[in-house]
């Protein structure tokens, strides 16, 4: 049974991810802890992902199912951070 719906299944269909954006308002601390409320990593993990996004302009930072990502999403977005919530592959 279980066979028989992996080969049906897509491997990576149905996940989905949070892309946060750089901006000058919220301090790095600031994006630190909201990583960790939003997404549950831990402050190393935190500050890899907010060092990507100041440093190239964005960075992914959570992947999940795509009411996952909205709910993470949501939450970074209450204190200013720009945010997308996009598929983890194109089609």
């Amino acid at each position: 049974m279980l066979q028989a719906e992996l080969a049906g299944a897509e491997i990576g269909a149905g996940r989905w991810m949070v892309v946060i954006f750089n901006n000058e308002t919220n301090s790095m601390e600031e994006v630190v802890d909201i990583l960790m409320v939003a997404t549950g990593c831990n402050e190393e993990e935190a500050k890899i992902e907010m060092w990507e996004a100041h440093t190239f302009g964005k960075a992914p930072v959570h992947f999940a199912t795509k009411d996952e990502c909205d709910e993470a999403a949501l939450i970074i977005s209450s204190i200013g951070i720009k945010v997308e919530v996009a598929r983890e592959w194109s089609d």
